[in-house]
């Protein structure tokens, strides 16, 4: 992983490294709040040896208190000191409760001794530290004293006098925020990146890339209002989702939609990735661009595009593969160079059908008539009507919905279209945010563009329109033309013409 790689998952996952963060904050404020103040008082001693004579037993003399003032350290906290100490202040604890709260340290080279009390109130604190002190001088000329002459030669000075300090040395607030702002913040980062370790879903194009090196023939913004429009010819021409689906016409043009074979299956993973919604409006662009295009509903579990294009479904595509009627007699025109072949009836055999000789013939007489056709397939992983059909057209194209698959199932899907020899034209990314760490946005798009023109491509058709024609969605299927091919030729030589 790479510098970009830490700063996608940081913005993934900001909120909730910044709710760690924030939380660890305010445990650090809530314990300084509830912890009782505690307060510390010092006093230091002087270590001596008492006696005099030449410069040698002077550095002597020096060098044996040094050697003993660890040991005085140690006594501190011994009962022979603590005791008299409970007795004169009248504490009612123990030596070794005592002791818990007493510190006694020395500093290197040197024969000074530092004796901390702390307690909750800072008068006992200075007269606990205070009078240790004084119990320690006492205890070393009693411990040091020799039982014959009677004299210490180690004399004890307390040369720093306890003091009751006026602010508690705990709870130290500030540290407790720190520990605690660095505590949340570091959980929040490795919750981030457990987190990313462990979530298959698909959100932007750097997680497609984990799984496949496939072209991205085009890219989708996620749209509110797609649910209820959504159509190109109902949205503004000059729209981001309107120059997505333009973009993905041109690149499968460059892949080489357009050949011997003149048909492309569109597809997914699993159900509500887009793949229909999809498949209609990049038959909708294609049209658009002056090419004849016949859109087929080969999604015979769960057909849609009769009712994006508000068509009759009662005869289609299944009408056709068991021979109940002809194409000319049962493809619908939907605007300008669009035929509409919809599902038809659901048979309780698809994938038979789709894998027939039937739906082969079916195939090739269209793309005898057609520039293009466009069929929209079922996912791969439910069922194998997708894989099946792959065999028949000129190479699939998958689509797959941002945080709606994951890259397990963009596997498994891609190696089913693997193993019947499928041509993968690419996929394309749909329903990426429009924020975040994977946006994508067409700020690009305004460049060039005026208010007028705006306004002129801001009108919305509903369904069953186009250009402002309205269409006949319930018609019957005899009452269409019956030479379709000769209105794709007119249509063709008229731009031939121009």
């Amino acid at each position: 992983m790479d510098l970009r790689d830490y700063l996608r998952i940081f913005r993934r996952n900001w909120i909730l490294i910044i709710s760690l963060a924030l939380t660890g904050l305010l445990v650090g404020g809530g314990l300084s709040m509830l912890m009782k103040p505690t307060y510390t008082s010092s006093t230091q001693l002087f270590v001596a040896i008492q006696s005099s004579g030449t410069v040698t037993e002077l550095q002597q003399g020096n060098t044996f208190s040094q050697a003993r003032v660890q040991s005085y350290v140690k006594t501190v906290s011994a009962p022979v000191v603590l005791n008299p100490v409970i007795e004169s202040l009248g504490l009612t604890e123990t030596a070794a409760t005592l002791a818990n709260r007493i510190e006694a340290t020395s500093d290197p080279n040197t024969v000074l001794i530092t004796i901390t009390a702390s307690d909750e109130s800072p008068a006992r604190a200075s007269a606990i530290a205070q009078a240790v002190g004084a119990s320690l001088v006492r205890a070393v000329d009693d411990l040091e004293r020799p039982k014959i002459d009677g004299t210490s030669p180690v004399r004890l000075s307390i040369i720093s006098p306890a003091v009751a300090p006026e602010q508690p040395s705990a709870p130290n607030t500030k540290l407790n925020l720190a520990i605690g702002l660095l505590i949340g913040l570091g959980l929040g980062l490795a919750s981030a990146l457990v987190r990313t370790r462990f979530d298959t879903l698909v959100r932007g194009e750097s997680d497609l890339r984990q799984v496949t090196d496939a072209p991205i023939l085009g890219r989708i913004s996620f749209d509110p209002d797609a649910a209820k429009t959504p159509l190109l010819t109902q949205t503004s021409t000059q729209s981001p989702r309107a120059e997505a689906f333009r973009q993905l016409r041109t690149n499968l043009q460059f892949a080489h939609v357009i050949g011997d074979r003149k048909s492309v299956l569109v597809t997914s993973s699993i159900p509500g990735e887009g793949k229909s919604t999809t498949a209609t409006n990049l038959a909708l662009a294609i049209a658009q661009s002056g090419q004849s295009v016949c859109l087929v509903d080969a999604d015979l579990r769960r057909p849609m595009v009769d009712s994006y294009l508000g068509l009759e479904r009662r005869v289609g595509l299944t009408t056709a593969l068991i021979g109940a009627a002809d194409l000319d007699d049962i493809l619908q025109p939907w605007g300008d160079g669009l035929f509409v072949l919809t599902s038809g009836a659901i048979p309780p055999n698809p994938s038979e059908l789709l894998g027939s000789g039937e739906m082969k013939s079916v195939l090739e007489r269209l793309e005898s008539v057609f520039d293009v056709v466009v069929l929209d397939a079922p996912p791969l992983l439910p069922v194998t009507d997708a894989a099946v059909l792959s065999q028949l057209v000129a190479g699939v194209v998958v689509v797959v919905g941002s945080q709606k698959t994951s890259r397990p199932e963009i596997e498994k899907s891609l190696n089913a279209l693997e193993l019947v020899d499928a041509k993968l034209f690419g996929v394309v990314m749909n329903r990426l945010p429009t924020k975040g760490a994977d946006a994508y946005s067409y700020s690009y798009y305004s460049y060039g563009s005026t208010a007028e023109g705006a306004d002129a491509g801001s009108s919305r058709e509903a369904p069953g329109t186009w250009n402002g024609v309205p269409q006949e969605p319930e018609r019957l299927a005899t009452t269409f033309p019956a030479d379709v091919s000769a209105q794709v030729s007119t249509r063709a030589g008229t731009r031939q013409s121009r």
